[in-house]
């Protein structure tokens, strides 16, 4: 039988507590960033491992996080919040322009939006403010949040988190983004001998990132942008990553970060010993112009391409890239190779040989 509750509910969680006082429960993990607070709430109540629910208020709420890190010194964005599209232009001007605007409780793997005129950041905190997240919930009720635009290759520094002294970098992740306003990811790639991996600096910065905000068990995904001035904390999730990149992880290395994660909530030792050493990505699709789709085709098969799954079905309406959101992702493919280039050529050609068919229109 399916029950279905509102998990934001008092009285659903203290019934939940009631349940689990009875039977007993060996741990609570999330994969969705939405719920990391009841997480913690609900790991706290049943007296087994988990983060603390300020730690993971810090979390969620970004402008909260990049705050604890300023306070501390580690190099981050600096943001500001607003609460409606006409409140934006100011704070975005102070902060120096170009800017990125995006909703203050989503992740940016969801998009934010570049904006260099006032009439940009105007538009841009509109979209914010319309965004969805995964599953369709409106996320930009908070309001606004505004960063300074930071140039650079941005990576994901995937990390296990045992205690509050010992943090292990398990991969690093390398987004793929385009010159688009939007500054939607359109893909990810892992290399499991990345040159970052190498580099003191990444796992350090991670580590600080990780204990200003309080975080002590966990899988966590720091996100970096790597700046001439040096790597910049962009944001902290104290939830597995989305974006398939978890999978990405354990194609490349064997790493199951999943199966991590629920080690660590339980209070078992995870296995961080990698198996494999390969390169893995993927691609999101995204339409070149609005309308609603027709058709789809794909031309490829091959034993590198891991899978390719249309996320968008014939009848269902979607935006071109300049207005885009996830929301709007066509289709995407995952793909292995032995380094960064092969993937990428792979990647293309898979790109290449993918149409979807589109009929032109607004709504």
């Amino acid at each position: 039988m399916t029950v279905e509750v509102d998990l934001m509910d008092e009285d659903v969680i203290r019934a939940v507590g009631a349940i689990a006082t009875g039977r007993g429960v060996a741990g609570v993990l999330t994969y969705q960033d939405q719920h990391v607070e009841l997480a913690a709430r609900l790991a706290h109540l049943f007296h087994v491992p988990g983060n603390t629910p300020t730690s993971a208020t810090a979390c969620r709420v970004q402008h909260l996080a990049q705050s604890l890190l300023t306070a501390v010194d580690i190099p981050s964005t600096t943001p500001a919040l607003a609460g409606d599209a006409d409140a934006a232009v100011e704070p975005a001007s102070a902060l120096g322009r170009p800017v990125v605007l995006k909703p203050r409780i989503l992740s940016s793997h969801a998009g934010g939006h570049r904006a260099q005129s006032p009439r940009e950041i105007h538009e841009a905190s509109v979209t914010a403010r319309n965004s969805h997240r995964p599953g369709g919930q409106c996320a930009g009720r908070g309001g606004t949040l505004i960063e300074t635009y930071l140039d650079g290759p941005e990576i994901g520094v995937e990390c296990v988190v045992l205690d509050r002294d010992t943090l292990h970098v398990a991969a690093v992740s390398r987004t793929f983004t385009d010159d688009q306003p939007s500054v939607l990811g359109t893909g990810h790639l892992v290399d499991a001998t990345d040159p970052v991996l190498r580099d003191p600096r990444i796992g350090q910065l991670a580590a600080s990132a990780v204990a200003a905000v309080g975080l002590s068990r966990g899988v966590v995904h720091v996100q970096m942008r790597l700046t001439h001035q040096g790597p910049r904390i962009t944001e902290i999730g104290a939830t597995l990553v989305s974006d398939l990149i978890p999978h990405l992880v354990h194609l490349a290395t064997g790493l199951n970060l999943p199966q991590i994660a629920a080690d660590l909530a339980t209070g078992a030792d995870p296995d961080l010993v990698p198996s494999q050493s390969r390169c893995a990505a993927v691609r999101f699709l995204y339409p070149c112009v609005t309308g609603q789709v027709t058709a789809m085709h794909c031309g490829i098969q091959a034993a590198w391409l891991e899978r390719l799954v249309w996320t968008a079905l014939p009848g269902e309406h979607v935006c071109a890239q300049t207005h885009a959101s996830i929301r709007d992702r066509t289709a995407l493919a995952v793909v292995t190779g032995g380094d960064p280039s092969s993937c990428r050529k792979r990647l293309q050609l898979v790109e290449e040989r993918t149409g979807i068919h589109i009929q032109p229109g607004t709504a």
